[in-house]
């Protein structure tokens, strides 16, 4: 259901505690509040609908894609839904139908995506950070794409506590094997790193199956890199957005076919 104006959201006041009743066990409000509060004296915006369980767009005619969050696709050409998908977008109805269609809108320090959307935190009326809500009950992933990582930690924070509880869409871990990665898209991946290599293209670390991890030279400040040459034979949890290049212009002799750019070192983690 996609709202068409601040009077939908007013109707929808009613609905909202009906449908946050079966997330009440995460604590939400209290939780993602003390975890990611507002800065001050935030711009505040009248919210037009909700497109799904991460971006919202405004009634100035702006497109928002929330920082830090990646909710499950809703289903979009032909595709069928992700399990939580309307779950996350009916969340994100209630909890702006909740503070009256207004929120406050912190823009990230890339301000755009490829899209054209704009890149921003969104806050409810008490300071709640609604992507650290949204995590909190397990309604999406947390991302981190650099430079728009400045509420990084409390939101990781919020997945966790999920993901410890067996929320939402960590009830059945979402986490595939390296080895059996079948089509494009967010996904989050276990493997062993079968080797590290390093030239003007960044760092390529592959994995199991037909798997590499790219870290573009661009990002390589922000990591260990004597680290990430010592991590051949461990096993990583990574999570992003898988690239098939077999669509692009084919495949060289020995290159994987899938590869899954790393845009901050929270994207990847050590197993063991």
């Amino acid at each position: 259901m996609e709202l068409g104006g601040p009077l939908g959201f007013s109707r929808l006041l009613k609905k909202a505690s009906l449908v946050g009743a079966f997330f009440m066990s995460a604590i939400w409000l209290s939780a993602a509040h003390a975890l990611c509060p507002a800065p001050s004296s935030l711009p505040v915006f009248t919210v037009q609908r909700v497109v799904d369980g991460d971006t919202v767009r405004l009634s100035d005619g702006r497109s928002v894609r929330m920082i830090g969050l990646n909710a499950p696709e809703t289903g979009k050409k032909g595709r069928s839904a992700e399990p939580f998908a309307q779950a996350a977008k009916r969340r994100l109805q209630a909890l702006i139908a909740a503070n009256d269609g207004q929120v406050s809108v912190l823009v990230g320090q890339e301000p755009k995506d490829h899209y054209g959307r704009t890149l921003a935190n969104i806050f409810g009326r008490q300071g709640e950070n609604l992507e650290a809500q949204l995590l909190a009950e397990g309604l999406g992933y947390q991302v981190a794409v650099a430079p728009n990582v400045a509420l990084l930690n409390c939101q990781q924070a919020a997945e966790r506590g999920a993901r410890q509880a067996g929320l939402g869409l960590w009830r059945v871990s979402p986490v595939q094997p390296s080895g059996q990665i079948d089509s494009s898209g967010f996904a989050l991946i276990s493997g062993r790193v079968r080797d590290v290599k390093r030239n003007g293209g960044g760092v390529w670390i592959e994995l199991e199956g037909s798997l590499v991890l790219r870290i573009a030279p661009a990002l390589l400040s922000q990591f260990d890199l004597a680290q990430l040459l010592r991590l051949k034979g461990r096993t990583l949890e990574v999570r992003g957005w898988v690239i098939d290049r077999s669509r692009r212009s084919g495949l060289a002799a020995g290159q994987s076919r899938w590869m899954l750019p790393i845009t901050h070192p929270a994207m990847l983690s050590l197993s063991e």
